[in-house]
C-alpha cells in the first residue's frame, strides 16, 4: 500500500493525528516493519501496516489497520487487540524484553456505509458502562483512532498529492453514482500534475486504476473511454496507463473492441511477447507472444505496486498472479 512509503505515512500523521498526539511522536524516526498480523482469511477485507517510531522519547509503534469492505465490522476493537497482542508477543520473543512498547492503533475505513460503531473495546463488553468503577479497573479497555473517509469532504482531505489521490479514491470507490466516481478519478488525475517525478505518478496511477476497475465491476466501456480521454489530455505521455487499463478490461471480459483504436499504446507493453510470436511467422506463435506480453504487463504492474509498498496478497488479487509469483517478484526486486 501507499502508506508503506515513509514519506506518505509521515504526511498522514502530520495532517491527521490530533495535535496532542503528534507532538510526542518523532516522525523522522518512522521505520516500516515487514510484519503483517491480518490472517489469510481476512486479507480480502483488511490490510495492515506497522511502523516503529520514537514516541515520547521511547521506542513505540504505530499500527494501521485498513478496512476495505463496504460495511463496518462490529468486532474491530477485538481484532485490533489481538493484533496488538501479537505485536507485543513478537517483540518480547525476539528481544526477550520484560517491558512492552506503546502501540498507537489507527483504523482507516472507506466502506459504503458510514462508521456507526463506537471506538472502544469496552463497548463490546456487555453492560460495561453500568459496571462499578472498581470492576472497570479490572477489565481491559482501550480506544483506537478512526478515520472514516466516507465523512470527508474534498477540502478535508489533506496532505501531499499521493495521499490525496489515495483518500479521494478510497472515499468514492463504493459510490452508487458512476459520474461521481468518474469525477473522483479525474480529480486524482489532476493531483498527479503536482508530482515532480511523472514516471512515479504514472506507475502510482496504474495501481489505483487497477484497484478501481477490479473493485467496480459495473463500470462500462463509456466510463473507460471517459477516463482514457482525460488521461490523454492531462498526461500525453500516459500511454502506459492506457495500456494497463486495456489489460484490466480484457481480464474482466469487457474488452469488446476497446483495444482496436489503442494499438500504439499496447505496442509498448506487448513488444517483448509479440516479437517472439511474429518471428516464428505462425498464428500459434503470435498468440503465444500476446500471452507472454500480457503476463509481462502484469509482472511490471506487480513490480510497481511492490515499490509503492502495497501488501503482497492484495497485489496477487489485483493482478491475477499467484501469491508465490508475487513473493518471487518481491524477492527479485529486493523487497
Amino acid at each position: 500500500e501507499t502508506f508503506g512509503k515513509v514519506e506518505v505515512a509521515k504526511d498522514f500523521l502530520n495532517n491527521y493525528l490530533p495535535e496532542n498526539i503528534i507532538k510526542v511522536i518523532d516522525v523522522d524516526t518512522l521505520e516500516p516493519q515487514k510484519d503483517s498480523f491480518v490472517n489469510e482469511e481476512l486479507h480480502e477485507g483488511f490490510s495492515d501496516l506497522l511502523f516503529k517510531a520514537n514516541i515520547n522519547n521511547r521506542e513505540g509503534y504505530i499500527y494501521f489497520l485498513f478496512e476495505h469492505k463496504s460495511y463496518t465490522s462490529k468486532d474491530i476493537a477485538f481484532q485490533l487487540l489481538k493484533y496488538m497482542v501479537e505485536i507485543w508477543e513478537a517483540k518480547s520473543k525476539k528481544e526477550k524484553a520484560d517491558e512492552l512498547p506503546v502501540i498507537i492503533p489507527l483504523v482507516v475505513y472507506h466502506g459504503k456505509d458510514r462508521w456507526k460503531i463506537r471506538t472502544t473495546l469496552g463497548e463490546m463488553i456487555t453492560g460495561y458502562e453500568d459496571l462499578p468503577e472498581d470492576i472497570k479497573k479490572l477489565t481491559p479497555n482501550y480506544k483506537y483512532l478512526l478515520y472514516d473517509l466516507s465523512r470527508y469532504t474534498d477540502d478535508e482531505i489533506k496532505g501531499e498529492a499521493q495521499l490525496r489521490i489515495l483518500f479521494t479514491t478510497f472515499r468514492d470507490i463504493f459510490t452508487n453514482d458512476s459520474k461521481g466516481l468518474q469525477d473522483s478519478i479525474f480529480r486524482a488525475i489532476s493531483y498527479l500534475r503536482e508530482l515532480d517525478d511523472k514516471q512515479t505518478g504514472i506507475e502510482y496511477f496504474e495501481t489505483l486504476m487497477r484497484y478501481i476497475f477490479n473493485a467496480r465491476a459495473d463500470l462500462t466501456k463509456a466510463d473507460f473511454n471517459s477516463v482514457v480521454k482525460k488521461i490523454e489530455t492531462t498526461y500525453p505521455e500516459g500511454s502506459e496507463v492506457v495500456m494497463t487499463l486495456a489489460e484490466i478490461f480484457r481480464e474482466e471480459g469487457k474488452e469488446e473492441g476497446i483495444l482496436k483504436g489503442m494499438e500504439k499504446g499496447m505496442e509498448k507493453g506487448m513488444e517483448k511477447g509479440m516479437e517472439k510470436g511474429i518471428e516464428k511467422g505462425m498464428e500459434k506463435g503470435i498468440e503465444k507472444g500476446i500471452e507472454v506480453g500480457a503476463k509481462q504487463g502484469k509482472i511490471e504492474v506487480a513490480k510497481n505496486a511492490i515499490k509503492e509498498g502495497m501488501e503482497l496478497g492484495l497485489i496477487a488479487k489485483l493482478t491475477g498472479l499467484s501469491k508465490k509469483e508475487i513473493e518471487k517478484i518481491a524477492k527479485e526486486t529486493g523487497n
